[in-house]
């Protein structure tokens, strides 16, 4: 990667994906606006982290499901470091319903968080984003193997991958819009650390995927100009096997 003085900015980079991603841009040469909600300690101290190794960061705080939040977030991050030349659609959430048990509630959540957020945040990005930028969007190898499980979860980021892709020719050429679908990284709340090794070996490869693995495919993405409307599937086979 050919190292520069964008600014990425990263929705939930305080913890997991999102923690790794920042860091690895950091010492690529990218300030990054550290987007929070509820985990203010953990972004400070990524922001601590990343000014105490000479990188540049703040951490910005906007809930998601504030629509008026997301139009203003890109705007508060160019106010301290200048406008974004990547959106890193990272924060998701993840509950598990399936088709029988799931509420309105529970549907209109995962939508709000997962697809109307990213959609509005892109959308205002793309207001203030110079040409070349780029968006990033972090799915789910579940959207290449529907499963019941995790319904209005893998529904709603079934539906961020066929907005990525009608992003991507919305945008084109100003920004170009790629999605990665990660598959096994680290335990989720729902999992003990017996069913995540469970996962892990039921993969093809048989081996779980690193967090360092998805920031690489970000910067290969930052470094393939001609890369748009494109799903990278990180997940060891998962969603062959």
């Amino acid at each position: 990667m050919v190292e520069h003085g964008g600014t990425a900015l990263i929705t939930g980079a305080a913890h997991r994906i999102g923690r790794a991603i920042a860091l690895d841009l950091s010492r690529h040469g990218l300030r990054i606006g550290v987007h929070y909600r509820s985990s203010q300690a953990e972004a400070k101290r990524l922001v601590d982290e990343i000014k105490t190794s000479g990188g540049s960061a703040a951490a910005i705080y906007a809930d998601l499901s504030d629509i008026g939040a997301v139009q203003t977030l890109p705007g508060k991050c160019a106010e301290q470091l200048g406008a974004a030349t990547l959106l890193i659609n990272n924060a998701s959430l993840f509950e598990d319903d399936e088709l029988q048990t799931a509420s309105p509630e529970s549907w209109d959540t995962h939508m709000a968080c997962n697809v109307r957020a990213p959609v509005f945040l892109t959308q205002a990005f793309a207001l203030l984003a110079p040409q070349g930028s780029c968006v990033v969007n972090i799915i789910d190898q579940r959207v290449l193997k529907p499963s019941p499980e995790f319904f209005s979860y893998s529904a709603s980021k079934a539906a961020l991958w066929a907005v990525t892709r009608t992003m991507a020719q919305a945008l084109a050429p100003q920004i170009r819009v790629n999605a990665i679908g990660p598959g096994p990284v680290l335990p989720s709340i729902h999992q003990t650390p017996e069913d995540f090794s469970d996962e892990c070996e039921s993969t093809l490869l048989k081996r779980g995927v690193e967090a360092t693995e998805i920031a690489a495919a970000v910067r290969f993405i930052l470094d393939s100009p001609s890369m748009t409307g494109q799903l990278i599937a990180l997940d060891a086979g998962q969603h062959l096997s």
